[in-house]
């Protein structure tokens, strides 16, 4: 029973960082136009973007890279 109430996570396991609205905002954004002074959107800037526009309180880089490569859409 104790083994049952205290069981630990699944290593490994990679759980969902953005839900479905805040994943369509990444994508929008990643489809504007960059900041001034920016020739085109990096994944830092990406990933710092919706955390001043207050969309998620944090996110890493990768996580959007991996969010964006799971898009079917076309930038060029």
């Amino acid at each position: 029973m104790d083994a049952t109430l205290h069981k630990k996570k699944a290593a490994g396991r990679h759980y969902r960082k953005l839900d479905d609205a805040q994943e369509a905002r990444l994508i929008a954004l990643a489809c504007s136009r960059p900041p001034q002074g920016q020739v085109r959107w990096t994944m830092k800037l990406l990933a710092d973007k919706p955390i001043e526009l207050e969309v998620i309180a944090s996110i890493d880089p990768s996580t959007v890279w991996r969010t964006l490569q799971k898009t079917n859409s076309s930038r060029g």
